[in-house]
């Protein structure tokens, strides 16, 4: 199994929903796990009686919601702890550096940074990093409204003195308005997990994040993945 960490106090949700949609219609099997204080999943994705921790199922994607630590879903799913979870990938959604050391994500496939540049954002995520006690490589994906070089420089400035090492050959912008928001909340209602009204910069998104994650010689699955779920209604 693969882990892929998203870090930051931005709201992440939906954009590891999305990803997760495209790597099942690839083949993959995926768990989503929501490690964050506002348990967004636990509020957006269907399920019949929530409790306390869960694992649920959402469109051929397994979401977990309330469990601190891979042994914790293990002893839930009746797994032995010394197996591993029968998971090709495993996304997790952290917002504290408690949390990112609990399901041991320095030691992750890929790890990135998540955020937009409003204060808050910036702020609260600047605190996890600094949290952060080992060496870690955090690849950047930066919602905003324009791509603007002077943001990213900005992002590196206040990161000083903290243990990340930001990718520099790669980051992901993902546009903050392009009526996105309001497509992606239709499909909460509808429960669905639908990409074909979403802007081309939302899905181009998606596509380098995925390959980013599976590797570039998976480009054309990726873009297959995409072409077939653009058809669903």
């Amino acid at each position: 199994m693969e882990t892929i960490g998203f870090i930051g106090s931005f709201d992440k949700t939906d954009l590891i929903i999305y990803i997760a949609k495209l790597l099942t219609t690839i083949g993959k099997k995926v768990l989503i796990i929501d490690d964050t204080i506002m348990q967004k999943a636990k509020y957006v994705v269907p399920v019949i009686n929530p409790t306390k921790s869960y694992v649920t199922e959402f469109e051929k994607i397994d979401v977990s919601v309330g469990f601190h630590s891979f042994e914790e879903i293990k002893r839930y799913l009746g797994i032995p702890l010394e197996k591993e979870l029968e998971y090709d990938i495993c996304l997790v959604d952290v917002d504290s550096a408690k949390n990112f050391q609990s399901f041991g994500i320095q030691r992750a496939k890929r790890n990135y940074f998540v955020t937009s540049f409003d204060l808050y954002s910036l702020k609260r995520g600047l605190e996890i990093l600094k949290d952060i006690s080992q060496p870690i490589i955090l690849t950047k994906i930066l919602y905003s409204r324009e791509i603007l070089k002077e943001e990213d420089d900005y992002l590196n400035y206040i990161s000083l003195g903290t243990k990340v090492m930001w990718n520099e050959d790669y980051r992901v912008y993902v546009p903050l308005e392009n009526g996105d928001q309001s497509i992606i909340i239709e499909n909460q209602r509808v429960s669905k997990i639908g990409i074909k009204r979403l802007s081309t910069q939302f899905k181009e998104a998606l596509y380098y994040i995925t390959t980013d994650i599976l590797g570039s010689d998976t480009e054309q699955d990726v873009k297959k993945a995409i072409k077939i779920l653009e058809k669903e209604v």
